[in-house]
């Protein structure tokens, strides 16, 4: 298995950042696509037999569909909760930027049971995850109860040194997990030179691929666990694209952590046991701290 594959770098192709079709990756539900436009120029969307939802990155621009006017707009994801534009099956739509913009674009196969619809920030779900070196933000921007047939998405804050994900999930069928494809999406502070790391693996079989992630890098993941982890200084940002198996209300279904560290979600005190007063040791008193 190539892993090289799941870790794509920004290749700007007209205007795709990066394109992602399910027939590239012996997926079955889920593609993705982020999506750069200069000033007074468009993209053409058409759903065909999808649901897709649209995500603003940075930037401000109308989307015009053959029901509807939207008018989009956002900082930058370190700046503002975003607006999520769900759209059906058959709908076809022209974004139009109005500044340069960049947008995610992800869709997966759908019935059509839901209407178009603009969601604001003040309708999504906002907790803190985890403790210790593992806390990190979660907004729920397009996840159960909010409408959506097999769509699931998040994004994810951490900041500098801490982990995500954690402890480590799947969500690939394995011991009876749900089967979900997904896409990491990833934005740094500062995008010069901040980074971090991701391991997708699985317990049961020799599958371990662990890659290094910068500003506006692209992760799939096909199967196994896949924590990520940021480098001490650099803020962190990822969008999750999600979609598989699981239909309207069994979006809600949680994934399967690791049986090895799952205990620590009943443990509040294991989130700081690699945690120790300085100096670890110091045998003749002559230890020394420094920055």
């Amino acid at each position: 298995m190539n892993a090289n594959k799941h870790l794509l770098h920004p290749q700007p192709d007209g205007a795709y950042l990066h394109q992602v079709r399910p027939q590239d990756y012996a997926w079955r539900f889920l593609e993705f696509a982020v999506i750069q436009l200069d000033p007074s120029t468009s993209f053409d969307i058409t759903t065909d037999q999808k649901e897709m939802a649209l995500v603003p990155l940075s930037g401000t621009y109308q989307v015009k569909t053959q029901h509807q006017v939207f008018n989009m707009q956002r900082a930058s994801v370190f700046e503002a909760m975003p607006q999520v534009l769900y759209m059906p099956p058959n709908t076809n739509a022209t974004v139009a930027a109005n500044t340069k913009c960049e947008f995610a674009l992800g869709g997966a196969p759908a019935q059509g049971k839901y209407p178009l619809r603009l969601f604001s920030p003040q309708e999504m779900k906002r907790e803190v995850r985890g403790g210790g070196p593992a806390k990190r933000q979660v907004n729920h921007i397009l996840a159960h109860p909010m409408p959506a047939e097999r769509l699931i998405l998040f994004e994810v804050h951490v900041p500098g040194g801490a982990w995500a994900g954690w402890p480590p999930h799947c969500h690939d069928g394995f011991d009876g997990s749900s089967y979900l494809e997904e896409t990491y999406f990833f934005r740094f502070q500062p995008a010069e030179h901040g980074f971090g790391f991701q391991r997708n693996y699985r317990t049961d079989k020799d599958f371990n691929e662990t890659f290094t992630v910068r500003h506006n890098d692209l992760v799939l993941v096909t199967q196994g666990f896949h924590p990520t982890v940021t480098s001490p200084g650099s803020r962190m940002f990822f969008l999750n694209y999600l979609a598989g198996d699981l239909v309207d209300d069994a979006r809600a279904i949680p994934p399967l952590d690791d049986r090895d560290w799952t205990s620590m979600k009943q443990n509040e005190d294991a989130w700081n046991t690699n945690r120790f007063d300085f100096p670890a040791f110091d045998p003749d008193g002559k230890t020394t701290v420094s920055r």
